[in-house]
């Protein structure tokens, strides 16, 4: 089998070293200002601390220059594209055709990704970007397995394919989008977008009695949420997708918690390598209940399998889970009495799991007793009032440091 790359998001510094650390083989990331996630937490100190932290551990990076950009925003790619040539990441992901001709010119040994943004939808897209100096190209999501395979088979050797297989899905054609601009003045093609399409609508029909009335089409007290998309989820379909030679399978999120980072990256390593062990054998149950607890809407294989699948919208809005929560991430391991971070509250009898990394079925306990961090007293519950708030905890199993534990409800 093909080795192939496990590619996860990193929102910062501390949600890169959780993607590596649950089986991430890369991660991409990107400073607010010119990747399309204007409040991800990733300076550009914390950008050049994540790119040495990658090489350090033997992993890969790739840098998210993926803007379109006014004329106004050259000169701090410029100076970006200058920086990157020097802290040399393992690619940069790019969409606008004069950022790649700035990136060319400033950053010449730095490999070029070019982005979904750029609709990339057929072969003869691909060999475009690949005459053009691209090393990779990531495909449109909304491409089907018979055209992926037909690009797979024809495309140049060397050029390099990735693909979605997990997260959130753009309402608008491989997220370029100018509904949020629109409607908040807030440019999705600048990384601020603020998710319109999520928002509920209420629908009115013109009634034909000129008396310019407008009746309302079944909608609930709250509307619908008639643009927002399920999130897509291709863990049954990995087997058809490795067999393929795909290079890379992303996972979307840089704006997600180290918990889901956690959970999505463990469920896809554990699967990309039983795959690989026993190929015969694969079943997606196992994952797939993993990826259920932590998904914030519905799951959908959106037109991978079927172009005419209409199974794609998450017309009654947002959906949580309501079972599992975030409960904190482990700051030291002792065998008395370990240092918690907490992310939502604790008590005792609560039922926690923690996520193993390379392990699919998380360690599940309950807390039978709690102490204070910093007196040492007893307690029996504990909420986060400030960011960073721990707390003491006889964990059952030995752990590492940032490793994630999840509440059940």
């Amino acid at each position: 089998m093909k080795p192939i790359e496990l590619l996860a998001p990193a929102g910062s510094y501390e949600k890169a070293k959780t993607a590596y650390q649950y089986g991430a083989d890369a991660v991409y990331c990107g400073t607010s200002s010119l990747s399309l996630r204007a409040r991800a937490d990733m300076k550009d100190d914390d950008l050049e601390k994540t790119i040495k932290y990658a090489h350090e551990i033997g992993k890969k990076i790739y840098v998210t220059l993926n803007i379109f950009a006014w004329d106004e925003k050259y000169e701090e790619i410029i100076e970006m594209a200058k920086k990157l040539e020097t802290l040399k990441p393992d690619g940069i992901i790019a969409a606008d055709v004069g950022v790649i001709e700035v990136l060319k010119r400033y950053a010449p040994s730095v490999p070029i990704n070019v982005s979904t943004q750029a609709n990339i939808i057929s072969l003869h897209d691909c060999n475009f970007w690949y005459k053009n100096g691209a090393k990779r190209v990531i495909m449109a999501r909304e491409m089907n397995k018979e055209q992926l395979r037909y690009i797979m088979e024809n495309k140049p050797k060397d050029l390099e394919v990735e693909i979605f297989i997990h997260g959130a899905i753009c309402f608008a054609f491989s997220g370029r989008c100018f509904l949020s601009d629109f409607l908040s003045c807030r440019s999705a093609n600048l990384g601020d977008c603020v998710q319109s399409c999520r928002w509920s609508y209420n629908l009115y029909a013109e009634e034909k009695n000129n008396l310019g009335e407008f009746m309302p089409i079944e909608t609930n007290e709250y509307g619908t949420s008639i643009f927002s998309s399920k999130d897509l989820c291709l863990i049954k379909e990995l087997p058809e997708i490795i067999e393929m030679g795909v290079d890379s399978l992303k996972i979307e999120g840089r704006l997600k918690t180290e918990y889901y980072i956690a959970s999505v990256v463990n469920a896809y390593r554990n699967a990309i390598d039983d795959y690989a062990k026993d190929p015969q054998n694969y079943e997606a149950t196992k994952y797939l209940a993993e990826l259920e607890k932590v998904k914030t809407r519905g799951l959908t294989t959106f037109y991978f399998n079927d172009r005419n699948n209409k199974d794609i919208q998450e017309y009654g809005g947002r959906q949580y889970n309501e079972n599992y929560e975030f409960g904190g991430k482990v700051v030291a391991y002792h065998e008395d009495k370990s240092v918690i971070e907490i992310r939502n509250k604790l008590q005792v009898g609560d039922t926690l799991e923690i996520i193993v990394p390379k392990k699919i079925e998380p360690y599940e306990f309950k807390i039978e007793q709690l102490w204070d961090e910093e007196t040492e007293e007893e307690i029996t519950e504990v909420s986060p009032g400030v960011k960073g708030q721990k707390v003491k905890i006889r964990l059952p199993i030995l752990c590492e440091k940032d490793w994630i534990i999840r509440r059940k409800k």
